[in-house]
């Protein structure tokens, strides 16, 4: 995903192509646009996941820590 901005105008557009394509395009628009540099979004996770889960997941997860015998470490 690139975003390119219209020097002029600061108009914004995004777009999702390869960068050879890219390159394409900025030729296409000439000299007013440019691609606008940043970091990418981060996407992170908080808090447990199993927590995030069904309950029909974390029933399973029950039954394989039953079936696992004694002295299992497992931990649901």
């Amino acid at each position: 995903m690139y975003t390119i901005v219209n020097k002029k105008t600061e108009g914004t557009q995004t777009m999702f192509c390869s960068y050879e394509k890219l390159q394409e395009k900025l030729e296409q628009l000439g000299e007013d646009w440019s691609q606008q540099i940043g970091a990418p979004a981060l996407i992170s996770n908080t808090g447990n996941v199993v927590n995030k889960t069904s309950s029909d997941w974390k029933h399973h997860l029950k039954n394989i820590e039953k079936g696992s015998g004694e002295g299992t470490t497992i931990k649901t």
